[in-house]
């Protein structure tokens, strides 16, 4: 039988409130009482439950993260900073992979409220009007850190500016054939804005779109690795010298892909990409990148949730709901590119 607080109470001879205000680090506490509570817990091997504490305090301390891909070099990084900034502040997270598959994101939110987590963050773009039901009704605090599309804090780099960015970048070394592998276009953020950032730097420059130079896959590394398979099987009806990634995955497995077919980078092909993880500085030649700050987006994340959490710890002045944070970007220059 499960050892309980009036268990505890009985053998310190004490209340059961008494026994509480141990647990609970109350200061109206004698040096007596509570050494008398701390043996008898000892003595019992008594746990508090977690469960009857939160309950009791109307918290969790329970942050749930809904992430795309937990596999993916970039977000892997990005949620192992926000586990450390919340450890650091008491609290622990449940995390949710989703793989991609949009489905999968209710049955995630509807366990975070059944579990009482404090705040939600999610780590995608895809969204549907059950998901964006879900978040206007709820009471629990949620930041976004990729750009929804509606009424949510969100906390992202401006997507289709660094798409232009690293376009523009190869249409400067005088590349006018980009090909590109672009996300998924369900995703409202990434997927879609990146795409659009290409389309304008090529427009910008006079530069037609040829679709047929434009694969969409789903951020990883094998995607990309068969996507860049597919441009060079039509490499002599559409010639290109540029590839333009939009994650340091697909930039490395396109680049194994121009390894493996006895080509090289960035000799026969340029690469460049969105993200700027440690993989841009594992790959060889080091990828040049659009680097994304990732220890100043989770920073800038877990502010917003906490002022929210917590806000008679925090600042008061909330930003409107809606409102958006673009973190500036960097291009950093590596040895995946050259001029022609």
């Amino acid at each position: 039988m499960d050892t309980q607080i009036k268990d505890v109470a009985r053998a310190a001879g004490v209340s059961a409130t008494s026994v509480s205000r141990v647990l609970n680090n109350s200061p109206h506490v004698s040096e007596k009482l509570e050494k008398k509570v701390r043996q008898a817990i000892e003595q019992l091997n008594y746990t508090p439950s977690m469960i009857a504490k939160s309950l009791k305090r109307n918290k969790t301390n329970l942050i749930g993260v809904i992430i795309a891909d937990i596999t993916s070099g970039y977000q892997a990084s990005v949620l192992s900073g926000i586990e450390e900034e919340c450890a650091r502040r008491g609290y622990h997270l449940l995390v949710s992979n989703i793989k991609e598959n949009t489905k999968k994101v209710m049955d995630y939110l509807q366990v975070f409220q059944e579990m009482r987590v404090d705040g939600i963050l999610l780590m995608h773009g895809k969204m549907n009007e059950e998901i964006q039901s879900f978040i206007k009704r709820t009471h629990i605090p949620i930041i976004a850190q990729a750009d929804v599309g509606f009424d949510l804090p969100v906390v992202t780099i401006d997507n289709i500016q660094a798409a232009y960015d690293a376009t523009e970048y190869l249409i400067r070394k005088g590349h006018r054939r980009i090909a590109m592998l672009a996300g998924d276009m369900q995703d409202t953020s990434e997927g879609r804005h990146r795409c659009q950032g290409y389309i304008a730097a090529c427009k910008h420059y006079g530069i037609t779109i040829d679709h047929s130079l434009i694969r969409y896959g789903d951020y990883k590394l094998d995607t990309g690795y068969w996507l860049m398979e597919e441009l060079l099987q039509n490499r002599e009806n559409h010639s290109f010298t540029a590839v333009f990634a939009v994650s340091d995955d697909m930039a490395v497995g396109a680049m194994n892909r121009i390894h493996d077919r006895g080509l090289r980078v960035p000799d026969d092909f340029s690469v460049i990409s969105i993200d700027g993880g440690p993989m841009s500085d594992i790959v060889r030649p080091r990828l040049t990148a659009i680097h994304q700050p990732v220890d100043r987006i989770t920073r800038t994340v877990l502010d917003l949730l906490f002022e929210r959490i917590e806000p008679e710890k925090y600042r008061s002045e909330l930003p409107p709901s809606g409102w958006v944070n673009r973190i500036p970007h960097d291009l950093i220059e590596k040895e995946s590119c050259k001029d022609l």
